[in-house]
């Protein structure tokens, strides 16, 4: 299964004129049976950026599955709005459904929801989510199971700079593992990194994806002024991570780095293609 994961696309900011139409084309030029979008659809929650989020989703020839990210919530100009009812255009234009559901073949994936008006832009996880996590992949057996967040659950230790983490983060890692999680997929750092996270030394592992901007002129550190998305293979025995990124002149993503590692629990990473760590920005 081949999952193409996108994240903090922040319409209203807008990196280069073809950029979304390239980055829809380059994806269904691939053998991809999930678009899952790791939130920020907009830059500030606009009707009009909603409603060329949803029209990007449309163009992708496969199933979507998205979640919001804190640009989806009402901005702070609006405080009755951003507190009372903060994802009301996100549900409006895009979807009501904030655990949205996936499952083909031995691959089962969710999508929580991090995004809410009382927080700024670090996010949290509520109980809604916390049981959305439980129930769901208690109900799946034998897969490979991926979950779907803005926000981050865990440091990324392998960051040359601090970067925030979601409220509640801890509790929302505990009910993962627990859970089974085997693949986390995240944005809001606008960075594309990919880590090994071992949450129980030597028996348990989870891998934590977190894609680039895919589309807006927001790129932070090293990845600044660039645009990335992942392409996720998950094969019987190794999970494969190319980051495709993207080449105005040729008006086309490329495969930047691929890295690879073995399903079972503690296995190192191999990566190829560019090493150097990358940057988180406040």
């Amino acid at each position: 299964m081949t999952i193409a994961h996108l994240s903090d696309i922040h319409f209203g900011r807008i990196s280069h004129e073809h950029i979304v139409e390239d980055l829809v084309r380059d994806v269904n030029t691939h053998s991809v049976d999930l678009v899952a979008v790791s939130g920020d659809l907009t830059q500030r929650a606009r009707s009009s950026e909603f409603e060329a989020a949803a029209s990007m989703l449309a163009a992708f020839e496969t199933s979507v599955l998205v979640v919001p990210g804190n640009h989806d919530v009402y901005p702070w100009w609006h405080p009755i709005a951003r507190l009372r009812y903060p994802l009301r255009r996100y549900r409006e234009h895009i979807s009501d459904d904030l655990s949205p559901q996936f499952h083909k073949d031995s691959v089962a994936v969710l999508g929580i929801n991090s995004a809410h008006g009382w927080t700024i832009k670090g996010g949290r996880i509520d109980e809604e989510a916390l049981t959305a996590i439980a129930r769901y992949f208690d109900t799946c057996e034998d897969t490979f199971n991926v979950l779907v967040v803005h926000h981050h659950l865990t440091k990324l230790r392998t960051l040359l700079r601090r970067h925030d983490i979601v409220q509640y983060a801890q509790e929302a890692l505990d009910v993962a593992v627990e859970s089974g999680v085997d693949l986390i997929l995240c944005g809001h750092l606008h960075i594309s990194h990919i880590e090994p996270v071992e949450v129980v030394p030597g028996e348990r592992r989870l891998l934590v994806v977190s894609a680039g901007t895919a589309t807006s002129s927001r790129g932070r550190g090293s990845n600044r002024k660039t645009n990335f998305y992942n392409l996720i293979s998950i094969e019987d025995d190794a999970v494969v991570i190319r980051e495709r990124r993207y080449s105005p002149g040729e008006r086309q993503f490329r495969t930047h780095a691929t890295t690879e590692f073995e399903r079972e629990a503690g296995a190192d990473a191999e990566p190829t293609g560019n090493e150097n760590p990358r940057e988180a920005s406040e």
